[in-house]
């Protein structure tokens, strides 16, 4: 069975060069621009891994993180946050080890 992620990005380069390398990688790839659509497709689809942006508008990457938690299933995607943010005291503590990684990217 083929494993699947979502990348969560309001940069749309970030996403096509993402899903290009993903898709090499031999993943299924769903997009969203941001947390809110992200969270309506985790609705319908719980994807194996989510790579997601920590800054976006309408809902952050935290604030999707926690969604995507409290739903049914949501405790089993690993995330992978990526993000300019050098900060990892940024990164709330309760999140650390949970699956989630958060690697810093120029």
């Amino acid at each position: 069975m083929m494993k699947s992620c979502l990348i969560v990005d309001d940069s749309k380069v970030i996403r096509m060069v993402a899903k290009k390398i993903l898709q090499e990688l031999n993943f299924r790839t769903e997009e969203a621009q941001d947390g809110q659509i992200a969270s309506e497709i985790c609705r319908k689809f719980m994807p194996n891994a989510v790579l997601l942006d920590w800054n976006m508008p309408i809902m952050n990457g935290l604030e999707f993180l926690q969604k995507l938690r409290a739903l049914l299933g949501g405790d089993k995607p690993v995330v992978v946050f990526c993000t300019t943010e050098n900060d990892i005291e940024a990164y709330p503590a309760g999140h650390r080890g949970r699956g989630s990684r958060l690697p810093c990217v120029p």
